[in-house]
């Protein structure tokens, strides 16, 4: 459930409400909004009576069920607000949201090499992007490939982040990795195929770092947003859904099925910021261009897109990914429609 409060409540009303509904047995969590707070109510709300709690306090305006499974991911938890997940980075803040710039990640699937994910690092900063993405750990579906250079590849993307000023993302696999990816990593990411491992989401719902939630390969979108409840109900509310391509029928032509149409119904269930992966979508360099102009016009938040400074020479994932000046051709013909999305970055003044 959830308690709308009148525009102008006095924030010490506002604690009253909250510490007699926790008499209840229920933990409300306040939802600050542009003009009113709204109070979201977690426990056994079930049985409550709406008219019992509005006549707590003459500043309740309303009181809603939330009908969706996953509470406090659905829109209506924050009364129709799309949330903000704000990323300190070492260029400063970069916010994923509706309402903010389109937010670009580029880099290798793999951390092959120190000069090879520094040059990648610099390539993708002077076409426009934001982060770097790159795997330490590499879940692989043959056990003889190339599984990622582990604990020794985290500094390596931490030396591209100094040398870069760019935000770094990558993959967490087991929970005993979370603590020493966090202090590399600005944003934790949970691959496809953990989607639904419920111990991960659990402990990395306990750190506060951003979480990145990609779509497992046969999930559903409840699936997914159930998966991203978990690490909501954990205690982390700045979490970030990508979309990177589901399994169909037709696998003969691209790796997956981009699921574009995700992103109008993501808008209609959910308030998180939404990613589209369009190198695993299709799994073919060719395909990448034209997915990223699609998802753009969407209305993606964010693209994150696969790029190697030799990509026939990738030891993973080199068939989807560009070249830097393939990047950088592509970043240039997104400029429009970024602009014509009112997406686009605002240029820094110097004084």
């Amino acid at each position: 459930m959830i308690v709308v409060m009148k525009v102008g409540t006095p924030q010490v009303e506002i604690d009253r409400v909250t510490a007699e509904l926790s008499t209840w047995g229920l933990s409300p969590e306040k939802i600050v909004g542009k003009h009113k707070v709204v109070l979201g109510l977690v426990g056994e709300t079930q049985e409550l009576d709406p008219y019992r709690i509005e006549e707590i306090s003459p500043w309740i305006e309303s009181v809603l069920r939330v009908e969706r499974p996953f509470k406090r991911a659905s829109l209506e938890y924050r009364h129709n607000e799309p949330s903000e997940v704000v990323v300190n980075t070492p260029s400063g803040d970069i916010i994923f949201g509706q309402n903010h710039p389109l937010v670009i990640t580029a880099g290798p699937c793999s951390v092959e090499n120190e000069e090879m994910i520094i040059e990648t690092a610099l390539r993708v900063k002077a076409a426009g992007a934001q982060f770097l993405r790159g795997g330490a750990y590499k879940p692989r579906t043959s056990p003889y490939s190339f599984q990622g250079h582990g604990e020794s590849a985290l500094e390596l993307l931490a030396a591209a982040r100094q040398a870069s000023g760019l935000g770094i993302i990558t993959e967490v696999m087991d929970s005993p990795d979370i603590d020493r990816i966090a202090e590399v990593a600005d944003v934790l990411q949970v691959g496809a195929r953990n989607m639904q491992n419920f111990s991960l989401l659990k402990r990395i719902g306990r750190q506060s770092k951003p979480v990145l939630l990609k779509r497992g390969m046969a999930a559903t979108i409840d699936d997914w947003l159930m998966a991203a409840e978990y690490i909501l109900a954990a205690g982390n509310p700045n979490v970030i859904l990508c979309e990177r391509g589901i399994r169909t029928f037709d696998s003969k032509y691209t790796r997956n099925t981009l699921d574009l149409s995700c992103i109008p119904v993501l808008r209609k269930l959910t308030h998180l910021p939404i990613m589209i992966d369009p190198s695993h979508g299709t799994g073919w360099s060719d395909f990448v261009p034209s997915m990223v102009k699609a998802a753009i016009v969407a209305g993606t938040d964010s693209i994150m897109v696969e790029v190697h400074p030799n990509p026939k020479k990738a030891l993973s994932d080199g068939p989807q990914s560009l070249n830097p000046d393939q990047f950088d051709q592509l970043m240039q013909e997104i400029k429009p429609l970024v602009q014509l999305m009112g997406r686009e970055r605002q240029p820094v003044l110097v004084r």
